[in-house]
């Protein structure tokens, strides 16, 4: 497909728009510079390069018989996982490659996908089903189970309403496991038949940035040094959050008793 050089600014936009929500959605380092560079060879440009790290996009662009052109973007990324995204750009860029759409309408549709999010309901039952099923996975009993469910459930909810809101990552977290140890602890006393520890050994497992440490761990491995260190440092940082909200719940509840 030719590309004018007024459509030029508008297809560079588009692309940085793509790579930008990629990265937010927790696609791997690898994913997004090869996309990117598949559409942009896609749309004509002899010379495509790519440079994308946790925080940082920068593409270069250059058209046959035209001067290259640079854009930087700066991604401010919560590195939540979002599949449904991640699937909806793929589709995208492979439908792109194979018949390019005009740039200002591969914006539009980018923007579309923005827009979009994976269904609530989706996101409840995983919970739903990833606490109870740890939970009796790890020894727990059915009414530890069903209490896990519950303050899974809780954890959904305060993941949505947190997600609204300017609260960083690590704050997030630490608020959301501190409310969680402090529910469960609570309940617990009021229930001796409930043991705390399969109960929160189910629900903190929808907390754990699993597939963040394994692309962190996929990125060094294939050689994206810099985003895998940086990752890993984010992910254990998170973790290191978690786990400083249970004990704080632990501690004053101990105190409490």
């Amino acid at each position: 497909m030719a590309i004018t050089r007024e459509q030029e600014p508008v297809l560079l936009d588009g692309l940085l728009d793509m790579a930008a929500l990629l990265l937010d959605a927790g696609a791997e380092i690898s994913r997004v510079e090869d996309t990117i560079s598949r559409l942009g060879r896609a749309y004509g440009a002899q010379r495509v390069e790519v440079f994308v790290i946790t925080s940082i996009i920068s593409l270069t662009m250059e058209f046959p018989g035209r001067e290259a052109i640079t854009e930087t973007r700066r991604v401010r990324s919560d590195s939540s996982t979002d599949f449904y995204r991640v699937e909806k750009l793929n589709a995208l860029s492979r439908r792109c490659c194979a018949a390019p759409l005009p740039p200002e309408e591969l914006r539009d549709q980018v923007a579309a996908v923005a827009a979009g999010r994976k269904p609530f309901r989706s996101v409840l039952i995983g919970s739903i089903l990833g606490s109870g099923a740890f939970t009796i996975f790890f020894g727990g009993t059915v009414w530890d189970a069903l209490a896990a469910i519950v303050f899974g459930v809780l954890i959904c909810l305060l993941q949505r309403y947190l997600g609204r809101t300017r609260i960083n990552t690590v704050a997030s977290n630490l608020l959301i496991s501190m409310l969680i140890g402090l529910g469960v602890g609570g309940l617990t006393m009021l229930l001796p038949m409930l043991h705390m520890d399969m109960i929160l050994i189910g629900d903190i497992m929808l907390l754990i940035p699993g597939m963040a440490m394994t692309n962190a761990v996929r990125n060094l491995l294939v050689g994206d040094t810099i985003s895998g260190v940086v990752r890993l440092a984010e992910s254990l940082v998170w973790a290191g959050a978690l786990a400083g909200g249970f004990m704080a719940a632990m501690l004053l509840l101990d105190t409490l008793r």
